[in-house]
């Protein structure tokens, strides 16, 4: 069989060769063709000499792609799934945060008849506060989607050339690959490995990005948030006839004791907040529709050295032209 490995890369300078290095020495251990695909999103070190470096020391199994700007990594994981030719395709970060090792244990679960094993990382040695976040937003958004995300589950997983069609097939703009993972389907499993600390250089995921990034996900496989607004509305017009009501009953009984002011206050500061949060809900869906019909492509290729004719244009719309 020939196993295609993708990687996105941003600014991997420091690690890309030893990731490399450390690849190929597990892969030439097993009994398959392989092919790296290497796709450089734009970064702004010196990712992309080296993996020009790579492909020059490797030229039958390395191949690059490097964008015209960093579009982000669901980019960059669309782009290598595109350039992939093999019977199957492993995908796995640059930072050896993913052992190579494991591809190994993949492959075995392959030959089951699986047509996604996912490689699910344990928490140990993460610190608490992110770990609990990261547990209770699972568990939330998990209650809201259409499909079911597992805690611990990123990327890191091997496909079959039946799911990279599948996946391939998907036309949206906005891509949450794990929502789609989950989407497509298939016969999967999953197994465990403990935690690995980068080999080098930092993380790209802030807290500002995880939060944009969870939000993507929140929003891309449901639209219960536009229905919970319906429902939060009714509640709001049912407390306010029971509150008139109350008012009401407590003036003619009473008389008028109070002109009401901080009520007043409260409700048009409570009401005024309600009505943003859920025009920005709006805004967030339209935005995301905005996008959709632009028909824009994912990315853009500056450069690669890859043929033409290798690259995959079945399973979505657009052109080479339009990608490259």
């Amino acid at each position: 069989m020939r196993l295609s490995v993708v990687v996105p890369c941003y600014n991997e300078e420091d690690v890309i060769d030893l990731f490399d290095k450390s690849i190929r020495a597990n892969l030439d251990e097993l009994p398959i063709d392989y092919e790296l695909c290497y796709v450089d999103d734009g970064s702004r070190d010196g990712t992309l000499e080296h993996l020009r470096k790579l492909a020059d020391e490797h030229p039958g199994s390395t191949r690059y792609v490097s964008f015209s700007r960093n579009f982000g990594k669901e980019a960059g994981m669309l782009a290598g799934l595109r350039e992939a030719t093999g019977d199957a395709v492993v995908l796995m970060d640059a930072d050896l945060q993913h052992p190579p090792e494991l591809i190994e244990r993949m492959l075995e679960l392959y030959d089951r008849g699986h047509d996604q094993v996912i490689a699910r990382r344990t928490r140990e040695g993460d610190k608490a506060v992110r770990s609990a976040v990261s547990r209770l937003y699972y568990q939330l958004i998990n209650k809201w989607v259409d499909v079911e995300i597992e805690d611990g589950v990123g990327d890191f997983r091997l496909l079959s050339r039946k799911a990279v069609d599948a996946l391939l097939s998907l036309p949206e703009y906005n891509r949450f690959s794990k929502g789609l993972f989950s989407w497509i389907g298939f016969d999967t499993v999953t197994f465990d490995y403990r935690n690995v600390a980068r080999e080098a250089g930092e993380t790209k995921w802030r807290f500002g990005a995880l939060l944009n990034y969870g939000m993507d996900g929140l929003i891309s496989f449901n639209n219960r948030p536009l229905r919970l607004a319906i429902y939060l509305g009714l509640t709001l017009v049912g407390l306010a006839a029971l509150y008139a009501a109350w008012i009401t009953a407590s003036a003619m009984v009473d008389g008028i004791d109070s002109p009401g002011y901080v009520t007043l206050i409260v409700a048009i500061v409570a009401l005024g907040g309600l009505q943003m949060v859920m025009l920005g809900l709006i805004g967030e869906y339209i935005g995301r529709i905005y996008y959709e019909t632009k028909r824009r492509p994912h990315f853009l290729v500056k450069e690669t050295n890859a043929p033409r004719a290798t690259f995959r244009t079945e399973g979505y719309r657009g052109s080479q032209e339009e990608e490259r």
